[in-house]
């Protein structure tokens, strides 16, 4: 059998100190999360955050830089996730559009906010990829490479 992790994208969002987040319905019940989703095959890391950004939370995303690449085990799916994270702008946002399945709202929080809401974040990575942020972590896009 050959190992293969889940490779996600998703999106470090701020405007006027609040980050966006999606609640969804899970499994565990009612979760945050950044707008984030899988990698689909023949996508581009960049076009799979703007794709997912559009479906999760109406906002059009133009990612700017790459925050990090993270790895995470979920031991209650018992999967291993390969998430490219990054950051970038709004550049739109289309009023009434239907959000993916179990995409209740999109969500502006603060700082103070995601951190106390930790027992409701859909994985650690959440509040790990904003404390990069606020640490100003950011990488040129040019790091990737993506053949067609």
């Amino acid at each position: 059998m050959i190992w293969k992790p889940n490779v996600t994208v998703a999106a470090v969002i701020e405007r006027d100190g609040k980050f966006l987040l999606v609640e969804e319905e899970t499994s565990q019940g009612l979760r945050f999360n950044q707008p984030a989703g899988h990698l689909e095959a023949d996508e581009s890391l960049l076009a799979a955050v703007a794709r997912e950004v559009l479906e999760e939370s109406a906002y059009h995303f133009a990612p700017r830089h790459l925050l990090g690449v993270y790895r995470w085990h979920s031991d209650e799916s018992n999967t291993t996730y390969l998430r490219f994270a990054f950051t970038g702008e709004i550049t739109g946002f289309e009023a009434g559009r239907q959000l993916d399945t179990g995409i209740l709202h999109a969500v502006w929080l603060t700082p103070d906010e995601i951190r106390a809401s930790q027992s409701r974040h859909r994985s650690p990575l959440i509040l790990r990829c904003v404390e990069d942020y606020l640490a100003g972590r950011r990488f040129p896009l040019e790091l990737l490479v993506h053949y067609d």
